[in-house]
């Protein structure tokens, strides 16, 4: 019997995420909407300050915009502040996004090195995890193959993992812009375009023909023209590009458009307060994200 190729990944029990993400943009659109349970937010909503409020927060967003966003991104920090009782609700309300069909993106920005980093992906990755989401955010910062396990296991169970590119807090620059021409950030651009095009090989091979990977980048609404300063080129990569920032944060959808040119078909846009300031009634906020939408398309 003929050994296996040396790249050989298992098949998933479910589509790639890469392809699940390309339907749900091109029948949805390019909108994720944040579930962001500030404390501000709870309160402005009439909400007390607790897991069980987080519960019903991230729940009534989910009901609301559901059939309209094409993911949506718990963020895990604003409930790993409420302890086991809010990591609790996170794993329900992961749950019930995959009960919805709803793309769930766990915004966690993990990242590690050997054993630490395999369990961080055996957290949010593995079937059969409690807090197991379709794709996780991870920091390449010890080494873009220090994401290794995760990188595997996203492959192995059909899964994402959206990598930090280029942020467009004012601190990214001094990590991510170093080098010019060569910098960092070029370099994650270049290791997550291979990522993508060794899956497309093979999917190409057994006869699908896909347009995104499943290792995707996230890279700020608001970074201007610093990808064109940086020599950064997305649209030939195959990947999908997280770009938070639009709405509150001051990013417009024609903003898009102009930052990232011929790859923006690619970009799923990330709207957080904008949206959720709407609440808590679930017709504004379909009303919020339709509008946010409407953007979009330009």
């Amino acid at each position: 019997m003929p050994e296996p190729a040396a790249d050989a990944v298992p098949a998933p029990a479910r589509p790639s995420f890469g392809a699940r993400l390309q339907e749900a943009m091109d029948t949805r659109g390019q909108l994720c909407v944040g579930i962001d349970p500030h404390p501000g937010l709870l309160a402005a909503w009439g909400l007390n300050d607790d897991a069980a409020a987080l519960e019903r927060f991230s729940l009534t967003v989910l009901e609301a915009v559901g059939e309209q966003a094409a993911a949506v991104k718990p963020q895990v920090a604003l409930f790993e502040r409420h302890g086991s009782a809010g990591l609790a609700a996170l794993e329900r309300v992961l749950a019930a996004c995959s009960d919805a069909g709803v793309l769930s993106i766990a915004d966690a920005k993990r990242g590690d090195i050997g054993s630490t980093m395999a369990a961080y992906a055996d957290a949010w990755l593995r079937d059969g995890s409690a807090l197991a989401a379709d794709a996780l955010t991870v920091s390449p910062y010890l080494g873009f193959e220090s994401l290794r396990p995760a990188l595997d296991l996203a492959q192995a169970s059909g899964r994402g993992v959206f990598v930090l590119g280029l942020t467009s807090n004012p601190e990214g620059a001094s990590v991510q812009h170093v080098g010019g021409d060569h910098s960092v950030a070029a370099g994650i651009v270049d290791a997550a375009a291979a990522e993508n095009s060794r899956e497309l090989g093979r999917a190409a091979a057994a006869g699908a023909s896909r347009q995104l990977g499943s290792t995707g980048l996230v890279i700020g609404a608001t970074v201007g023209t610093a990808l064109t300063e940086l020599g950064i080129h997305l649209a030939a990569a195959h990947t999908p590009v997280l770009a938070p920032g639009l709405g509150a944060q001051g990013a417009t959808g024609a903003d898009l458009r102009a930052t990232f040119g011929a790859a923006y078909p690619n970009v799923l846009a990330t709207s957080s307060r904008d949206i959720l300031k709407a609440g808590p009634s679930p017709a504004a906020l379909r009303g919020a994200a339709r509008q946010t939408l409407a953007g979009l398309a330009g």
